[in-house]
């Protein structure tokens, strides 16, 4: 294990980084951004799944308050494996019982040095009283008798890394726990070990020969941590049972089994899991169990690189509730189909080209001839036009009723134009949820679903009323109307002349050329045609822009309901998401924060846009 280029846990004295500098303490950024995440997901997301992020945040600030200048470290291990004896050897005493019956650590039993700042500690790992122990200095000879001291350092004497070895090494700071067996068949002793392994800031696995590749260790929870490998030991005990080479083919196939776990061993000098082999009954190989231990406890990083690999499976768990599959999300494209959705919804492009119709028909009533209007050559634009019935009923609102019952004063529906008006509503509010939560995780994608759906509620009834005060007011009328209706009445006035004169000339009581009286007659019945023709090209253009206008105010008056109720809700959702992603973003450390609108960046699939 090396040293951290940082102090991660906090400052030497145990306090916390002021948050003033959060580049001195990146562990600080990442549990603050961790509480604001959790803060502004509770509402989009179930209570079980944010669980274990809110029970990690407990646990840090638990840790984080107590003494940093302790490190916590439990032998843990399945039955039989000699942790209790190795624990005795490593503490120099018979603290922890040892004996053939099992299981026989029923409690977890403690050893600290300098003990009175780690009593807090021990008081947050519930260690009873009667269970904790204290060191000063190197471990002495046991009380045991001579043989448990021979059994305690052994052979060790015989290499020159006997007692006095062992001196050289200070163990200051460490605080030492034997956990009960994981695989006991005892009532609760499981539950302990699970329970600790999730408080303490290093674990040694101890192992033996015949049970380091037990299912039960490596899928439960070597695989499970295998993002702690800096704080992770691995003791192959009971060594000396192992013949020649055989304790490096051991050694070697562990190792093997825990690359398939995904732990990585620290091997030459890198960051990993450090891996020995031991016999704690002979002392073979305890001095670098002991020397291991030193060097973590006076590197004082054991907390931090604990909280970090805490923190980084925190973030792992996380990820699909935070990070999707990428998209576009809510485009601008996306929202105009919105809007014309809409628009079609309330009958926009057909109440357009009816206004454009009664301009039209307005002119043709001012500017046609007189006889054509008395023969009834036109039809009434009044009794004829579907704006009047699009706007007294629209589409939408005809189809909010529950009843087969016509409402009063509303026109009968007709057969399937309502409900296909209707259903664009509905389809175009199910085409924005679309497009709005492509690529989001699951529970942001039925967050914006439902912030859709309940603007969607209250839209038919707002569009039926943005529409009945959009409807198109009376067609102006412009002057050369007037003109034409003068020019026409004169041209009529001229034919009748024209008949009156050439009636009188022929009866021979007026002396005119029958030729000036065709003339009026000729100019008179063809000229009010003609104008009515050129009265209608003219009107082409005013009705046209006529009929947009009705069209534009009627879409801007949809457009205006979608964006209160629909749009604006789901943009304001997509921008909560966007926020709580860039919160996970620097939980996960992808950003060392502070963390700012526009810097997050997960990976290039993770990349979205919904703004």
């Amino acid at each position: 294990m090396t040293a951290s280029p940082s102090s991660p846990a906090g400052t030497a004295d145990g306090t916390r980084g002021s948050a003033a500098e959060p580049s001195a303490d990146p562990l600080s950024v990442r549990a603050d951004a961790l509480g604001e995440l959790l803060g502004l997901s509770r509402t989009r997301i179930g209570a079980d799944d944010l669980a274990e992020g809110g029970e990690l945040l407990a646990r840090m600030g638990e840790r984080r308050r107590l003494s940093s200048s302790h490190t916590v470290v439990a032998l843990a291990g399945a039955t039989g494996s000699g942790k209790s004896t190795l624990f005795n050897a490593l503490t120099g005493r018979a603290l922890s019982e040892t004996g053939v019956r099992r299981p026989t650590t029923a409690r977890p039993v403690a050893c600290s040095w300098q003990p009175e700042p780690a009593a807090a500690l021990l008081d947050r790992l519930g260690i009873a009283p009667r269970d904790r122990h204290v060191r000063y200095g190197a471990p002495d000879v046991p009380e045991g008798g001579p043989d448990f001291a021979l059994s305690s350092v052994g052979d060790a004497r015989e290499d020159g890394g006997g007692l006095a070895g062992v001196e050289d090494q200070s163990l200051d700071g460490l605080v030492l726990l034997d956990l009960p067996d994981h695989d006991s068949a005892a009532a609760g002793h499981r539950e302990q070990v699970d329970r600790l392994l999730r408080l303490v800031d290093v674990v040694v696995w101890v192992v033996d020969p015949e049970k380091y590749a037990d299912h039960v260790l490596h899928e439960r929870y070597l695989r499970a941590m295998a993002g702690h490998a800096d704080v992770t030991v691995l003791v192959l005990n009971q060594a000396d049972r192992l013949p020649g080479e055989a304790a490096d083919l051991v050694l070697d196939d562990l190792r093997r089994l825990l690359d398939e776990d995904g732990l990585a061993v620290g091997e030459h000098g890198d960051s990993g899991a450090v891996v020995l082999a031991a016999s704690a009954l002979t002392g073979q190989g305890v001095p670098e169990v002991r020397a291991a231990l030193a060097r973590i406890v006076g590197q004082r990083a054991a907390v931090g690189r604990r909280l970090v690999a805490d923190l980084d499976r925190a973030a792992s768990g996380l990820r699909p509730l935070y990070v999707g599959e990428g998209g576009a999300g809510l485009t601008e494209p996306a929202r105009e189909e919105f809007i014309d959705r809409l628009a079609d919804a309330v009958g926009a492009s057909a109440i357009g080209q009816s206004a454009e119709r009664d301009w039209a028909g307005a002119a043709w009533d001012v500017c046609g001839t007189p006889w054509g209007r008395l023969m009834g050559q036109r039809t009434v634009t009044d009794s004829c036009s579907p704006m009047r019935s699009v706007i007294e009923v629209s589409p939408v609102r005809r189809t909010r009723g529950r009843s087969g019952r016509n409402a009063p004063g509303r026109l009968p529906a007709q057969a399937g134009g309502p409900s296909a008006s209707r259903a664009a509503v509905d389809e175009a509010v199910r085409g924005l949820v679309a497009d709005a939560s492509r690529g989001l995780p699951a529970p942001w994608a039925r967050a914006v679903g439902e912030t859709a759906r309940r603007g969607a509620e209250e839209l038919p009834a707002a569009l039926d009323e943005a529409a009945s005060q959009a409807r198109p007011a009376p067609p102006d009328r412009p002057g050369w109307w007037a003109v034409a209706r003068a020019v026409q009445w004169a041209l009529v006035v001229l034919a009748l002349a024209g008949g009156i004169c050439l009636l009188v000339t022929a009866a021979g009581l007026l002396g005119l050329a029958w030729w000036s009286s065709l003339a009026m007659i000729t100019v008179g019945g063809l000229g009010g045609p003609l104008t009515t023709w050129t009265c209608r090209t003219a009107a082409r253009g005013p009705a046209r822009r006529h009929g947009q206008a009705a069209e534009r105010r009627l879409r801007d008056a949809a457009a205006g309901c979608g964006r209160a109720l629909v749009l604006e809700p789901v943009a304001a959702e997509l921008m909560r998401y966007r926020e709580v992603r860039e919160h996970y973003a620097v939980v996960a450390g992808v950003v060392p924060g502070p963390y700012r609108s526009g810097s997050t960046k997960l990976s290039g699939s993770d990349s979205h846009s919904h703004e």
